[in-house]
């Protein structure tokens, strides 16, 4: 019999106005649970719940809230198995994936746990004499949050956790394709001791949960992580809101991989493989163009060709998998439209891209590789969100590099040399928030932040003590002591 599950609005599970169904990848016959959709009137009473729930919580304790945020973190790690089975179950990326994005989820909220502890103000003498100066920063008040369906407990947490340690409340809507691992963080929370309407779960659509939101004036700020077109859209409404909203938006990428002539091809090939297509390509951080030298250009094609001859794409829940399913149809044909539309603009196909047949029916698609592309082309400069990647030729460095830069994005960007001194400058030159060298662009520390530049990310950073320049708002007080 399908679980029927619940949103949490107010501390308490109330049932939706209808119910939605998620459905595993690996296997479109396994239905993962069904879960209860919110409408706008369930959306604003969990709004005026976080509303009334604001003023204690943001006096609260940093002990308190250290307590809470340590608890969650705790029972996290404690399952990390059990969720991570949960995760690839409904999301198609590998199991030892799904294990390790809930690790990073437990080791966030412990981040954060500390972080409560650590948020100090600043005092100083005022430049007119016998004044006292403090600098001090406090929570801003409900925090709408918006996420993707491709990490669906590792983004809610470095959402979630600043804001509750900083003493925010929240209203979580997260993606309607993945609301098992959102509803499973919910109830760790929920029994986390912190008081009622400080937390509030809310599963639904964008145009109804989402639109409320956006529109309604007792939510102060608003945290997304998804597309570039919805992301602007975002931006607008909380510009015209009244009062107007804070908002962070972490959206695309069409992340550069430099391979010069001087690199260990191993090295290489392995960096690629790993940024392009593992979590089904399915990252915003992905690798996505392989801009390659001339020198080392065959070799790393054929190279790359082997190693994706190795790769095991089937069953996200399956031992030895390297590559599980698109995580669903409209995906699916979106990857599929784009390998058609590299073919019809020139570039050569020249491994995978196929649609395979595995012992469930599922979203199956062989890894793709194209070459003979140029920085040109739509799949180049669009984001395909799927195991896809091409590979662009560059006569050296200084073409390399430009290549890199020449994006509308700037997220995530790699390097694979042995020169130290090419190193140095490209990590100095790549117009991108977080630059790797001899490493996939997809993979940041928890405690460090997450971000990037011109159309991927707006606003402050996500992660690490940085998070706090979003969650809290800086108040200046003067004192005359008479």
């Amino acid at each position: 019999m399908t679980a029927h599950q619940k949103n949490f609005i107010a501390g308490e599970w109330i049932d939706g106005t209808s119910i939605t169904r998620d459905i595993n990848p690996s296997n479109t016959k396994d239905v993962v649970g069904e879960y209860a959709k919110a409408d706008k009137a369930q959306t604003e009473k969990a709004i005026a719940a976080a509303k009334a729930a604001f003023p204690a919580w943001a006096r609260s304790t940093p002990q308190e809230r250290f307590d809470a945020l340590t608890k969650i973190s705790v029972e996290i790690l404690a399952r990390k198995e059990e969720l991570g089975r949960l995760l690839a179950r409904e999301e198609g990326k590998t199991l030892p994936e799904g294990i390790g994005e809930v690790a990073r989820a437990g080791q966030i909220f412990a981040f954060f746990a500390g972080e409560a502890l650590r948020l100090m103000g600043e005092k100083g003498a005022s430049v007119r004499p016998g004044l006292d100066v403090e600098i001090t920063r406090e929570p801003v008040g409900v925090v709408g949050m918006i996420t993707p369906w491709n990490f669906p407990i590792a983004i809610p947490a470095w959402k979630i956790a600043p804001a509750l340690c900083y003493g925010n409340t929240v209203v979580f809507k997260p993606a309607e394709l993945v609301p098992g691992s959102a509803h499973a963080l919910s109830e760790i929370i929920a029994r986390s001791g912190i008081p009622a309407g400080v937390f509030n779960l809310v599963v639904g659509s964008g145009s109804v949960v989402g639109q409320t939101l956006l529109d309604h004036p007792d939510v102060a700020a608003i945290s997304f992580t998804g597309s570039v077109q919805t992301g602007r859209k975002i931006a607008q409404a909380c510009v015209l809101s009244n009062p107007m909203k804070k908002f962070q938006l972490e959206m695309g990428g069409k992340n550069p991989l430099v391979v010069l002539d001087d690199a260990d091809v191993k090295v290489a090939v392995e960096v690629a493989v790993n940024g392009a297509y593992f979590s089904t390509g399915q990252r915003c951080t992905a690798s996505s163009r392989l801009i390659v030298t001339a020198g080392i250009h065959d070799r790393f094609v054929d190279a790359m060709t082997e190693r994706m001859k190795g790769l095991s794409v089937d069953d996200a829940l399956k031992s030895g998998v390297h590559v599980g399913p698109v995580v669903d149809q409209s995906q699916l044909d979106q990857d599929l439209r784009y390998i058609k539309i590299g073919q019809d603009e020139g570039a050569r196909l020249h491994w995978g891209g196929e649609l395979l047949n595995r012992e469930a029916p599922g979203f199956y698609l062989q890894p793709a590789l194209f070459t003979g592309a140029t920085n040109q082309m739509r799949i180049a400069r669009e984001e395909i969100f799927g195991p896809v990647a091409c590979v662009i030729r560059a006569k050296d460095y200084e073409e390399a590099l430009a290549i890199s830069n020449d994006t509308e994005f700037g997220l995530a960007s790699g390097i694979c040399t042995t020169s130290l001194k090419y190193a140095s400058h490209y990590k100095r030159n790549s117009e991108a928030g977080m630059v790797m060298v001899n490493l996939p662009t997809a993979g940041v520390d928890y405690h460090v932040p997450f971000g990037g530049r011109k159309g991927s990310s707006y606003g402050a950073r996500e992660q690490g003590a940085y998070a706090r320049e979003f969650y809290t708002m800086v108040k200046t007080a003067y004192t005359f002591p008479g």
